[in-house]
């Protein structure tokens, strides 16, 4: 049963309703399953929001906000934990731009390791080399390294063995670095990244934790997902998983400012030096923390989801070829004060690489220094949603306060 206000669509269900920003086009019938499965959970608090780039993820979409009151569910923080978006404004502007930016391209691509990474470390984008991270990561890595290795000492399965060499770099898949100009053509830089291999292998672990428990106490054949598999709260795995998705929140906010700060020093040794306003942006987009909702203390796992209370700034990238947003917060109670984190996919990867061709790609980037081969087609702007029908259907959620076009863009 669907009932629609000037904002979201109310499904009832139940339990939980389903609160839906689904106005730039309805959800898909994967999302939806999902979506009513998590909304069957008994511990979800008022309701279930979707933000209007909804899709399928593992046991709950991709741009979904969960309260939830005496358990948290793995899954729904997924395991790329604590993705997110960094900008910066400099005091560039266009017409100090060379009319050819490859050069530019090629001095991020240089700074920062980009790609996959392999186990022996040769000939590796996607990594600094064993031994010889930058001084800079070192000396954030060894702020990190104590907790880190007081959360594998409990829980040996979930070490990752990258993990000073993964800070600083950017990943494969939706994450990127750009140079974009605003609506007065000024010079921003922006990134998507997480946390990386660590933050890969915590959350891998800890969903199949979730998974054991909800065997051993006969739970599981109960659940609409076994991906929904929860950890109850005042436990000690539960506090165990809080304390680790902390840290990983933690590495992938410091991971996005150490490939920032590379990214403009490689900048100006191509196009001189600048410097940077007081406008800059870092938010998490999975992630999970304590709030105050409805009068009640409760967990808010945003899933794909930027915070969003009145006066937040935060991201929304559309597609490495339909430029992004610089938004501010309207404090939206019914979203649990949430926004989209970008436009949401229409193709899964591979349908994206069977039905888009390197011609389609090299067409929709026009005007965009960028890689224009196989390996990105998956990313091209035809496998995402429209992002002008997203932000229209979340205008009572942010108002838009930079319109961003990229000019440059690199992917892992």
């Amino acid at each position: 049963m669907a009932m629609t206000d000037a904002n979201y669509t109310f499904y009832k269900t139940d339990n939980a309703p389903l609160y839906l920003w689904d106005k730039g086009g309805a959800f898909e019938d994967s999302a939806m399953a999902q979506l009513h499965n998590v909304a069957a959970l008994p511990f979800v608090y008022h309701h279930v929001a979707g933000m209007p780039d909804v899709h399928w993820g593992m046991g709950a979409t991709i741009g979904s906000v969960i309260a939830t009151q005496g358990a948290i569910v793995p899954a729904a923080v997924g395991v790329d934990i604590g993705c997110g978006m960094m900008a910066v404004q400099t005091t560039l502007r266009a017409e100090h731009l060379p009319d050819n930016l490859h050069a530019a391209r090629l001095a991020i691509e240089k700074s920062v390791p980009h790609g996959r990474t392999d186990n022996g470390g040769k000939n590796d984008r996607g990594a600094w080399g064993a031994g010889n991270e930058p001084p800079e990561v070192v000396a954030v890595w060894r702020s990190l390294e104590d907790r880190y290795n007081k959360i594998v000492a409990r829980h040996p399965k979930a070490k990752s063995f990258n993990n000073s060499r993964h800070l600083g770099s950017l990943g494969t898949g939706n994450h990127f670095i750009e140079v974009c100009l605003d609506e007065d053509d000024r010079v921003w830089v922006m990134l998507h990244s997480g946390s990386r291999g660590a933050g890969n292998r915590i959350g891998t672990y800890f969903i199949q934790a979730a998974k054991r428990e909800m065997e051993r106490w006969h739970i599981i054949s109960y659940l609409p997902d076994r991906d929904l598999s929860y950890l109850v709260e005042n436990t000690e795995l539960f506090d165990d998983y809080m304390e680790a998705v902390g840290w990983a929140q933690d590495f992938a906010l410091e991971n996005r400012t150490i490939m920032m700060h590379a990214s403009l020093n490689s900048l100006r040794g191509v196009l001189g030096d600048f410097a940077l306003t007081d406008l800059a942006v870092n938010c998490h987009h999975n992630y999970v923390r304590k709030e105050s909702h409805f009068g009640q203390n409760v967990w808010v796992t945003r899933k794909g989801a930027v915070r969003a209370r009145k006066g937040d700034l935060g991201i929304i990238p559309g597609s490495m070829g339909t430029g992004s947003f610089i938004v501010e917060g309207l404090g939206n109670p019914n979203s649990f004060c949430s926004c989209s984190h970008g436009a949401g996919r229409t193709m899964s990867r591979t349908a994206a690489k069977k039905a888009i061709t390197v011609d389609d790609h090299a067409r929709a980037m026009e005007g965009i220094e960028a890689r224009l081969d196989a390996d990105v087609l998956d990313e091209s702007p035809a496998a995402y949603k429209d992002i002008g029908k997203v932000m229209e259907a979340q205008k009572d959620l942010v108002r838009v306060k930079h319109r961003l076009r990229q000019v440059v863009n690199v992917k892992g």
